[in-house]
């Protein structure tokens, strides 16, 4: 059976670059009717973070997504680690270290000085006897294990993305496979599990491809066949070679939901983060995304563009092809689960709908709904200079214009049509340009130089609301 996994470690918030590999994980399983694991990887307990692993999980789901076996938790694993890791060592493939952290520092210190390509241990206790380690284990002295990596071999393997992989084993240190407190490092753990949870496919990032000739080496002397590698690119901030950073926005999964951006509307733009289908389409749900995913469509490349306005694209795209009664709904659902407070009025649903149905068009995401309705909800403070601004600063051409908008509308019947009508028709008969009027109006009645059709605006507004926000500019 195919089998994927992903595992996270609860340090913090679910990064969105884990998620895309995640989607791309839970996808090849799914699209090869496998199995999905998640996985806990808990062991460094320096960067552990309580309440982490919840909020991972709950993301996860947040996204639409979900795991068909655990989640398993390394910390709760700890004696079959240990038990592999002495296994190594009685096959004399890895062996008890008992250097102090001080003289691990001295020696990095040394090999810095004498510019060393890297630093490495020089395996001062692989030189121990049987006797000495017995004594020093039983006197209680603390230890970690480390994997006794071969001198001259090349460890090759083929990466079903990047193609054949290699790597001298000169270059690599002899990594610690068991920390003096008990927990197993990444390397060790990631190997045991992996194996025992019978995992065929490990798809991960590109950054742990200096990782995998270890891992072949612990498969190799603990007897276990490989699973497939598949190495797959990092995600960097749009025209530049940094990897995503906080500074440019959101790199927590979490925080673009808070933002107001759509699950599906993330998941579809996370699948072409290094996955190309060969053809122009654009839009796909989770499940078109199931069938057409395959491993040979992944680029073979270090970085790929996070590119953020292409995200507001997509997300702006699944915005407009909702109902307005739809939009409404998952609106306040957003504002329920985050607690934001929308402009709204409690009794009048149809209001509301009507509001946002004049806005849906430039809504690209729902952190920005408050910020486009609020002239509907609040009489706005309007900006002097703005107001003026489209009369050339003629104060008094403004407040004509004004007046000339209060009397027209003051014998409405209010009707979107008959508004429009008599609107166009005062500014052709009293001699403004269609700019220096409409602007004018729209400047008082929201205070704002982008907004719907200003004739969609009077009508939802209402006579007495208009004309109420006019007159108080010529008074």
């Amino acid at each position: 059976m195919i089998k994927t996994r992903m595992a996270p470690s609860p340090t913090g918030e679910f990064h969105i670059g884990s998620m895309r590999t995640l989607l791309y994980n839970y996808a090849f399983a799914k699209s090869k009717e496998g199995k999905f694991v998640l996985r806990i990887e808990d062991t460094d307990r320096a960067r552990y973070v309580e309440g982490a692993t919840e909020r991972l999980m709950a993301v996860v789901k947040s996204y639409g997504l979900g795991w068909d076996e655990g989640p398993y938790i390394q910390s709760e694993r700890l004696d079959i680690y240990k038990k592999h890791s002495l296994i190594l060592v009685e096959k004399d493939v890895a062996y008890y270290c008992f250097c102090t952290p001080e003289r691990l520092k001295d020696l990095r210190k040394e090999q810095q000085k004498n510019k060393m390509p890297s630093t490495k241990y020089d395996r001062h206790c692989l030189k121990l006897s049987k006797e000495e380690i017995t004594e020093k284990v039983a006197s209680g002295e603390k230890y970690v294990i480390r994997l006794k990596i071969p001198t001259s071999e090349n460890i090759e393997f083929e990466d079903l993305i990047l193609g054949k992989i290699s790597f001298p084993s000169k270059d690599i240190d002899d990594q610690i496979l068991l920390k003096s407190d008990g927990y197993p490092t990444y390397h060790l753990a990631v190997v045991v599990d992996d194996h025992l949870m019978k995992i065929s496919h490990v798809i991960r990032g590109v950054e742990w491809l200096a990782s995998t000739p270890k891992h072949i080496l612990l498969y190799k002397y603990l007897g276990w066949n490989l699973p497939l590698y598949a190495h797959i690119p990092l995600l960097k901030e749009s025209n530049s070679t940094k990897k995503l950073s906080k500074r440019e926005g959101s790199v927590a999964s979490k925080g673009f939901l808070e933002k107001g951006y759509l699950a599906e509307a993330l998941l579809n733009f996370l699948m072409f983060l290094g996955w190309n289908p060969g053809t122009d389409k654009e839009i796909y749900t989770l499940e078109e995304f199931i069938k057409d995913f395959s491993l040979g469509g992944i680029q073979k490349t270090d970085l790929v563009s996070f590119d953020r306005d292409k995200l507001l694209w997509t997300n702006g795209t699944y915005i407009r092809n909702m109902s307005v009664a739809e939009l409404w709904k998952r609106l306040n659902l957003w504002a329920t689960e985050y607690n934001i407070e929308l402009n709204k009025k409690s009794k009048d649903k149809e209001f509301n709908v009507k509001v946002l149905g004049l806005v849906q068009e430039r809504l690209k995401i729902f952190s920005e709904y408050n910020g486009l309705t609020h002239y509907f909800y609040k009489t706005p403070s309007v900006d002097r200079k703005l107001l003026f601004k489209y009369t050339k600063e003629n104060e008094s051409r403004t407040k004509r214009i004004i007046s000339k908008f209060i009397e027209i509308l003051s014998s409405s019947n209010w009707s979107r049509s008959e508004l429009e009508e008599k609107c166009k028709g005062m500014i052709k008969k009293e001699g403004y340009s269609p700019k220096e009027a409409f602007m004018t109006l729209r400047v008082v009645l929201t205070n704002e130089k982008a907004t719907p059709q200003i004739f969609d605006i009077l009508e939802v507004l209402g006579k007495k609301t208009v004309l109420s926000r006019l007159k108080s500019l010529v008074i």
